[in-house]
């Protein structure tokens, strides 16, 4: 059966003429025949079989179209992730499209290697953290072997060739023809920024293709009936379907090619949000949509992010741009222009066809009513920033109470959306007081007196040349600093990019350190008028490390963490400029019993939430894996909206004692795990509240942790269950402690928790212990 299945190969290879003659020799027929029962052996991978990241080695399926090895989609040099990759010659190498990652996002360095191991595991190792990346966690399969399949899905093989893991089962963001996605299963785009990292499609409980945003917000569902036991299925001939237990296609769509001769197709749900099904185009030799989910890219959710309102050009492009004023301060954002403090009163500016909402957060309040009264409640609610007002029909007012605006315009839109902004200054103070001509005193008559004259010229002269020389001084010190302001303008750039800045910028920018905002923190103003905080590290830092650390935080972004904006790296001065957070630490307002009464439950509950899904983005949404290092409620500020934000992100790696305390995933989990018990009770963090609070959780007494300074009481369940995974986070046994994604899922709502065991690592020296008393009630 194997000689007739190889002869078939063989009757269809392209070298005729070496065919002809290998036909003709039964003895070279032989020998060829073995070769090819070989090269079947090698497409089977034993147990023990390794690929390195340095060596630049793959396996390979056995018709050669699909390969698994190492690659690099970064622009970091060191940066290698490992997967599944188109590999028929007949595709350029530039456009051997990756279709599966191990581990979706996660990256190592190019000395790290990949082994199936003895006990059965796929294990991708890093060799400059020395520890697994990523794990199949397949030890107790008894896997004998894998094989990468000609469909392009990797196996795991146990005894009696049973395939007890697959890579079809754990998809990325690509559906291979032949490949399943079912109710437990989902597709994420890759994260290239903040906005990309949040798509994903997944299919609901009633049977339903969906495209969302974040967890809730859903921008596109398929048109399939109501069903349970569905899964979508990328078809060989270019369908998407979603069929029943028995096979049956209950909802398809189809590409452009259905049915055409095409070798090689693929569905991908791309960085911009929209999903997508690609062919490969032999005359033109390149990748081509055959079909889209959303066809107009400005409905797809947030897809000019922070850069403005979306406009579908005719020539079927997305193009942002934005309609508002830009104010200076927002670094090349498009922000809605209206300030809270509006002394002078506010008005609402009118767009049509056009409709806005909010992204962080994303949510808006939805009301039945009015187009002017729409208009109206935004106008009188000081914290609505823009109205959307649907007219077609449903009568609907969104409104939102946030300044990151985003939407879409075009003819078509049946919506119009009122954006709020301050009125101008008022041209005269009313409470300017004249002084009453009545009240001027009495005109004395003048007397010639020559003294008088001559010591009166003399004065006036000696004020004229004290005037002269103060206008002179004057002019030069406001030319030197309009220099020093023009240098610091054109080196901070209207961009993303990372600003380089001296000592002299440094003292300039924060008035010579004349306004401090926390320990070693002090505030600044740009020539833009945009404020920042200006931290203050330790001078002995050494400067290519500062500097290669400094540039790789700069080019991360997420909602949920600091954005750095520049640095100091002068002599022995080490400086880091982040953005402004008005409110300050969330260690201020724990420690003041007037502004915690502001840290409501569910306020509380939502800054444990952001932190994980920043520590969560450091982890494994970043290119390479960052860990925080120094995690604790100083480092965790709030904005004026007072939604969380972490700072100072991948800087404990520069200091000496790092290596001491230790700087990884673990550590960062377990400094999450001990900040949650202390936001949730209000205390700091010591041995005893570690132990009697999970004592009165374990008791049925969880509602006594709760700190009796929030108002308006808390939601027990839910305090039940963030206790919960904070102790699994302070887990002594670091390899019981979870994963920041398995904590965001948590806090979310969307994954149980069982009762975590003790012990913890939550205790700490006497001398460590400081700070303010906490009274431990029983």
């Amino acid at each position: 059966m194997v000689i007739l299945v190889h002869l078939h190969l063989l009757a269809h290879m392209k070298l005729l003429k070496q065919e002809e003659y290998i036909l003709r020799s039964p003895f070279l027929l032989c020998i060829f025949i073995g070769l090819l029962l070989h090269s079947n052996v090698i497409a089977h991978i034993p147990l023990g079989s390794k690929l390195s990241a340095i060596d630049n080695d793959c396996w390979v399926s056995f018709n050669g179209d699909f390969a698994f090895g190492f690659f690099n989609l970064s622009d970091q040099p060191n940066q290698y992730s490992i997967g599944i990759r188109f590999n028929s010659k007949t595709i350029p190498f530039s456009d051997q499209t990756v279709v599966w990652v191990a581990g979706a996002d996660v990256t190592v360095s190019n000395k790290s290697f990949f082994q199936l191991t003895q006990d059965g595991e796929l294990v991708l190792f890093d060799s400059f953290k020395g520890v697994p990346a990523w794990t199949s966690e397949t030890g107790h399969l008894s896997v004998v072997s894998a094989a990468l399949h000609d469909n392009g899905n990797l196996v795991l093989l146990d005894g009696k060739r049973n395939i007890v893991w697959q890579s079809f089962d754990t998809p990325s963001d690509t559906l291979l023809p032949g490949q399943n996605l079912s109710v437990r299963q989902s597709l994420r785009a890759a994260s290239k920024n903040s906005v990309s990292s949040y798509y994903s499609l997944y299919m609901n409980a009633s049977g339903q293709l969906q495209l969302r945003w974040e967890s809730h917000v859903v921008y596109w569902t398929s048109g399939s009936p109501a069903s349970s036991n569905l899964s979508a299925f990328l078809a060989f001939n270019g369908a998407l379907q979603l069929r029943d237990q028995f096979l049956k296609p209950l909802w398809s769509v189809f590409g452009e090619d259905h049915n055409d001769s095409v070798n090689y197709r693929f569905l991908r749900l791309d960085v911009d949000g929209n999903l997508r099904l690609y062919s490969w185009i032999e005359t033109s030799q390149s990748w081509r949509s055959v079909w889209q989910a959303v066809e107009n890219q400005c409905k797809v959710f947030a897809t000019c992010g922070q850069q403005g309102i979306c406009v579908f050009t005719a020539s079927g492009s997305a193009d942002c741009r934005c309609p508002f004023e830009i104010q200076a301060e927002t670094n090349s954002r498009c922000l809605v222009p209206y300030q809270r403090e509006c002394e002078s009163g506010s008005n609402m500016f009118t767009y049509d066809h056009t409709f806005l909402y909010g992204i962080y957060p994303p949510g808006d309040s939805v009301i039945l009513t009015s187009l002017q009264q729409c208009q109206s409640l935004c106008l009188n609610d000081p914290l609505c920033t823009v109205a959307t007002f649907t007219n077609d029909g449903t009568a609907q007012c969104w409104m939102k109470k946030t300044e990151h605006v985003t939407g879409y315009s075009d003819p078509s839109v049946s919506a119009i959306s009122f954006v709020k902004k301050c009125s101008g200054p008022l041209a005269v103070n009313p409470n300017l007081i004249k002084s009453s001509p009545e009240h001027s005193p009495p005109k004395q008559s003048a007397k010639f007196c020559v003294p008088c004259l001559i010591g009166a010229s003399s004065g006036t002269l000696f004020i004229l040349i004290i005037l002269q020389l103060s206008i002179c001084f004057c002019i030069y010190s406001k030319k030197i600093n309009n220099r020093k302001k023009a240098t610091l303008a054109n080196t901070w750039p209207n961009s993303k990019g990372l600003v380089v800045l001296s000592f002299c910028e440094i003292k300039n920018l924060t008035g010579d350190f004349k306004h401090q905002i926390g320990p070693k923190m002090f505030k600044g103003m740009l020539p833009n008028n945009q404020r920042v905080a200006v931290k203050n590290l330790n001078a002995s830092i050494e400067e290519r490390k500062f500097r290669s650390v400094a540039s790789k935080m700069g080019n991360i972004h997420h909602k949920n963490l600091l954005k750095l904006e520049g640095y100091c790296c002068e002599l022995n001065h080490r400086f880091l400029v982040y953005e402004y957070a008005k409110n300050g630490s969330v260690k201020k307002y724990v420690d003041d019993s007037k502004l915690c009464r502001r840290l409501t439950w569910r306020k509380r509950v939502e800054i444990c939430l952001s932190v994980a899904k920043a520590i969560c983005y450091l982890h494994t949404g970043c290119r390479e894996f960052v860990s925080h290092g120094n995690l604790k409620f100083e480092n965790v500020v709030l904005d004026e909206n007072l939604e969380a934000k972490v700072t100072e992100f991948g800087f404990a790696s520069i200091y000496s004692e790092a290596a001491s305390h230790g700087s990884s995933a673990e550590k960062d989990v377990e400094d999450f795990g001990k900040m949650v018990l202390m936001l949730l009770s209000g205390c700091q963090e010591n041995g005893e509240l570690c132990e009697w609070t999970y004592k009165e959780l374990m008791e049925g007494r969880a509602e006594n942790v709760a700190d009796k300074r929030i108002d308006g009481g808390v939601d027990l369940e839910e305090l039940k269950r963030t206790l919960r995974i904070a102790f699994w986070c302070l887990q002594s046994d670091e390899r019981r402690r979870p994963s920041m994604g398995e904590v965001v899922k948590v806090l979310e709502g969307t994954l149980n928790v069982d009762p975590p065991p003790p012990p913890f690592a939550c205790h700490r020296s006497p001398e460590e212990d400081d700070g303010r008393e906490c009274v431990l009630e029983p």
